[in-house]
């Protein structure tokens, strides 16, 4: 299994953080390759996402159902189809990382584990000749150039305006 653990800071305290993240149906305005996300379910646990993801010549709808949330703290999920994966998107305290004239602040955490040689390469529609080797060997670089597109447009969001943020790495394949 790989893992992904990122992080950065929001200047929001937890309780003003955690929608954002939560809500998955606004994600596709946080990275070029999520086209859309249909929720089944109120947004709790056990509800089901159906993420489609567009890159290259790659059509997949990822179906991720949310195990667990501890407003304000904790939202976790796993993959229900094609793809051994699970993650957590988790929400702290940080006041000390707060800037000069801002009141608060809180680390904002994305922790993935995933096999990407458990896809399923039919599901996946691959081109003729482009093995699932091929792909994971393209797209997994661009991995963290992805994640900070995404966390950047998330924490404007967040802070109603963009600024530069810092991507903390704790742990990439």
């Amino acid at each position: 299994m790989d893992r992904i653990l990122l992080s950065t800071v929001a200047y929001r305290p937890p309780e003003e953080v955690f929608p954002y993240v939560r809500s998955f149906v606004d994600y596709p305005r946080y990275t070029d390759h999520l086209e859309e996300v249909r929720v089944r379910g109120n947004g709790d646990a056990g509800s089901v996402y159906d993420l489609r993801l567009a890159w290259w010549k790659l059509n997949y709808t990822a179906r991720s159902k949310v195990t667990a949330i501890d407003a304000p703290r904790s939202l976790e999920w796993h993959l229900l189809n094609d793809v051994d994966a699970s993650g957590e998107w988790r929400v702290e305290p940080e006041p000390d990382a707060a800037p000069a004239g801002v009141e608060t602040a809180s680390r904002v955490y994305f922790d993935a584990t995933y096999d990407p040689y458990s896809a399923d390469e039919s599901a996946l529609s691959l081109p003729r000749f482009v093995s699932l080797d091929w792909v994971v060997r393209k797209v997994e670089p661009k991995i963290l150039d992805e994640a900070e597109t995404v966390v950047e447009r998330l924490v404007a969001d967040i802070e109603g305006q963009y600024r530069d943020v810092e991507l903390t790495v704790h742990e990439m394949p």
